[in-house]
């Protein structure tokens, strides 16, 4: 989630909706313009019999590893008296709520920089974390904390949304205090371009939950699924989660999305180094200047950018395209969502051959997959027939014919397509890692669940 480092006093008040509208088409970049942006969470545990989940302020804690990691040239972004994040070249590392590590990578030209960026981030942590005796797990859901042993960060917009959710949904709290994700941020070339990506993104982000489904175990035993992360936004809050069908309407743009968006209800307003609490108000009220819990003010494009942050679809837009259905997982994985993403969606050819798998696909056929896929994962049945196992070695095959026509080589005259490597073998093996975990839970492991902090570990 995102981390706010000042308020921006000079961003220009909002006068009318066409400020709202212009945002997203103010991201709008000419391909030779277009970047990577991958963003990765991992589970921070004491290498200790228990496996115990660190608090911020403890000795060696959060606190600790943040600190230690300015040794490498990151900048502590403070709230108040505390820091709750860091900047440098390599983007930006903050903090989930229940202490969740996330790198926000920087905007890279291709994935040999993107999966270095990775390996440095990663050598890193586990450099300062072996000084502090703490691990780092690459998993979708802690395998067996249940959610009041864990501890909360001290970030304002924290402590509102945990307030919130339990109003809206039944899981949020699991979802902000349990879950890990990969996410990848693509750009588009103008209102059509994104249209078309925004589509194939939404239709195709089954496949990517099904092929990354990491996320089978619940305080210690199997939970029924696969990929229990994305089961958990099925009920966080419905006014701000799902697969937006208005997407796929004739018409879609910048304007609808504008709408949905307004409708979306407000968490907070952020002035002056605080969050004020505005959970379920109206950013529409807001615009008015009757914002009850700031009345009289209304709002910058600055609180459009954070309002835009605090809605949650399978897609979302901000000034660039955010793919949000996979889960957590290791190195090697983290490395394949980009390259997933960026080979469906950043070659012409690649992407019109995408559409033309989904295409035809309904609302209720795609709404079905989604309900699916966290439990059966590449079993989950596709509209029109048949499931997403038959469709994804055929989808693998078009990324991979994508990043060969973009022909981005590294030092050595490699293209980018080896980074589908892991996906491939989950093809050719039928089985997404969920899968491997609970094959070895119920076999070689005998059902002790602390083995996986051996096997997930990065």
């Amino acid at each position: 989630m995102s981390t706010k480092t000042v308020s921006d006093s000079k961003s220009a008040v909002i006068e009318d909706r066409a400020q709202l509208v212009d945002y997203f088409a103010r991201g709008e970049k000419p391909k030779d313009r277009w970047r990577i942006g991958t963003e990765h969470e991992k589970f921070v545990y004491w290498k200790t019999p228990d496996h115990r989940a660190p608090s911020y302020e403890e000795p060696g804690g959060i606190h600790a590893l943040l600190i230690g990691l300015t040794e490498f040239g990151w900048k502590p972004v403070y709230e108040g008296e505390h820091i709750i994040a860091l900047s440098g070249p390599d983007g930006a590392i903050s903090l989930e709520p229940a202490g969740q590590f996330e790198l926000s990578g920087a905007p890279l030209e291709n994935l040999h920089d993107t999966c270095a960026e990775t390996g440095r981030h990663l050598q890193q942590v586990k450099a300062v974390g072996d000084k502090l005796g703490i691990g780092f797990l690459g998993l979708g859901m802690w395998p067996d904390k249940t959610r009041v042993e864990l501890p909360i960060m001290p970030k304002g917009r924290y402590k509102i949304m945990l307030d919130h959710m339990p109003r809206v949904g039944s899981m949020g709290l699991d979802m902000m205090l349990r879950t890990c994700t990969i996410q990848v941020n693509l750009d588009y070339a103008s209102e059509a371009d994104m249209a078309k990506k925004f589509r194939v993104g939404l239709a195709l982000q089954p496949l990517a939950t099904a092929l990354f489904a990491n996320s089978p175990f619940t305080e210690g035993k199997p939970n029924g699924f696969l990929s229990y992360r994305s089961h958990i936004w099925s009920d966080t809050d419905p006014a701000r989660t799902g697969m937006l069908p208005f997407v796929f309407e004739d018409g879609f743009g910048y304007e609808r999305y504008t709408d949905y968006a307004l409708d979306v209800p407000m968490y907070f307003v952020y002035r002056d180094g605080k969050y004020i609490d505005a959970a379920g108000q109206s950013f529409r009220d807001f615009l008015r200047g009757e914002l009850p819990a700031f009345p009289g003010q209304k709002p910058t494009i600055d609180d459009w950018a954070d309002h835009l942050s605090t809605a949650f679809p399978e897609v979302r837009m901000k000034q660039f395209l955010e793919m949000r259905g996979a889960d957590g997982g290791r190195w090697g994985r983290i490395c394949a969502l980009p390259a997933l993403w960026v080979g469906l969606l950043y070659d012409e050819g690649a992407l019109d051959a995408a559409w033309d798998l989904v295409k035809d696909w309904s609302i209720e056929g795609r709404q079905t997959l989604r309900d699916a896929v966290p439990r059966l994962a590449l079993d989950a049945p596709i509209p029109g027939g048949g499931t997403l196992r038959d469709i994804a070695g055929e989808a693998l095959d078009i990324a991979a014919a994508g990043l060969n026509a973009r022909a981005r080589l590294n030092a050595s005259g490699d293209n980018e397509s080896g980074f589908l490597d892991p996906l491939r073998e989950v093809v050719r093996t039928g089985k997404v890692p969920a899968q491997v975990l609970l094959d070895r839970f119920h076999g070689e492991w005998g059902g002790d669940i602390f083995r996986v902090y051996e096997e997930a570990k990065f």
